[in-house]
């Protein structure tokens, strides 16, 4: 049904069969068709305007595309969604207003992606820096233990992923531990293997949460263009801070270092925008299109049902259900599943060996990730991932 969007997907990478699956989808989604067009006119507008073309940038497609998020999320006020070239420059600008010559104490899980478990490692290097990570198994306990965590000391930022990006596992009631959190303490929530995969509703916290995502994996507009959402009552003042942050005032600009009541508080520095312009035009084709994130979302779980069935009937010594790590599949879930093959040198394997057979996915150590998106056949049953067994 969708798939009539993605000329690419009938294009295999280089050196590949033709009849390449494509199942590394929650890392690199495929591009609409419409991304093409779109880069060009960023190319047109660039040249034709050079630095004029900061007009139509700020004033017409940033508040765009912060309209088209704000809807996707449930977020009243648009205006308070902030961009960046990616999530890990936006966090950080966050965790730079704190003073940190004050103890700085930071609540996460050991499930968190690359770039903000490894700053927290460099972080703790500070003498007054103390993390407490929550195991993230078992999942059936993790809200319990989370939320009393959370509130048994005095945390001045608390950081989890809606989605683990390591299994593809919800976290449990996260939205409503967010709701709940105490006052002083920031909540961070990491939505990037959820956004635009999973029907996500921040209407009851959106003063209470930075939440964070961006174009690179399900929408399909490509790396470069990231955000956060701010709570409207925000008056922290980062540290790392950028041009951008007065653009409002730049021919006004005074003696001192001030902040807007916007986004424009965590906003940077000069970026690339043609990503702006194809998450433009990819919303624009949903639009039109009817497509929503809830008609995705039904129809990924339809895929991954068939998935399942499959699997079921096969009997793969790696690829079943108890390699499968999961919490509820049903209500539970992202859009992609992952296998713990014991070590890293039977994932590789596996992946390698599903390489010949035509499916692409990839790995992280140990677990092998194999992802589901809407340019898949509506009746593909995957048997091409078992085809051996």
């Amino acid at each position: 049904m969708y798939k009539k969007f993605y000329r690419a997907f009938s294009q295999a990478p280089s050196g590949s069969p033709s009849s390449m699956l494509h199942m590394a989808c929650h890392s690199h989604h495929y591009w609409p068709d419409v991304t093409l067009e779109a880069v060009q006119q960023y190319w047109h507008d660039a040249a034709l305007l050079a630095d004029d073309k900061w007009g139509p940038i700020f004033q017409e497609k940033i508040p765009a595309w912060q309209k088209a998020v704000a809807c996707t999320l449930k977020l009243p006020d648009a205006g308070q969604i902030a961009i960046a070239p990616n999530t890990h420059e936006l966090v950080y600008r966050l965790i730079s207003a704190f003073d940190l010559d004050k103890p700085l104490r930071i609540l996460t899980t050991d499930g968190e992606f690359y770039s903000f478990a490894r700053q927290l490692q460099r972080l703790e290097e500070l003498p007054n820096v103390e993390v407490i990570r929550i195991p993230k198994a078992p999942f059936a306990t993790l809200a319990e233990r989370f939320e009393h965590e959370l509130h048994s000391k005095n945390y001045q930022l608390a950081y989890a992923s809606l989605v683990f990006f390591d299994s593809g596992v919800v976290f449990p009631e996260l939205l409503r531990i967010a709701e709940q959190k105490p006052d002083a303490t920031q909540f961070v929530i990491d939505g990037y293997h959820g956004f635009f995969a999973r029907p996500i509703d921040l209407s009851r916290i959106a003063d209470k949460v930075f939440f964070t995502a961006g174009s690179y994996k399900y929408l399909g507009a490509g790396e470069g263009l990231c955000f956060m959402s701010i709570p409207t009552q925000c008056d922290l003042r980062p540290v790392n801070t950028g041009w951008f942050a007065e653009m409002a005032e730049l021919e006004n600009r005074s003696g001192d270092v001030g902040y807007g009541n916007n986004w424009l508080r965590f906003a940077g520095a000069t970026m690339d925008y043609s990503c702006l312009y194809k998450g433009l035009a990819i919303f624009n084709l949903f639009r039109r299109e009817g497509i929503t994130v809830e008609k995705i979302h039904r129809y990924i779980l339809g895929a991954q049902r068939r998935f399942l069935h499959t699997m079921d009937n096969t009997h793969h010594p790696l690829l079943n259900r108890e390699r499968l790590i999961h919490h509820d599949l049903e209500q539970g879930h992202g859009h992609f599943f992952t296998f713990d093959c014991g070590t890293a040198e039977t994932s590789e394997k596996l992946q390698k060996e599903l390489r010949t057979r035509a499916v692409l996915c990839d790995r992280r150590q140990q677990l092998l990730r194999l992802g589901f998106a809407i340019y898949h056949d509506e009746n593909e049953t995957y048997q091409q991932v078992f085809a051996d067994y």
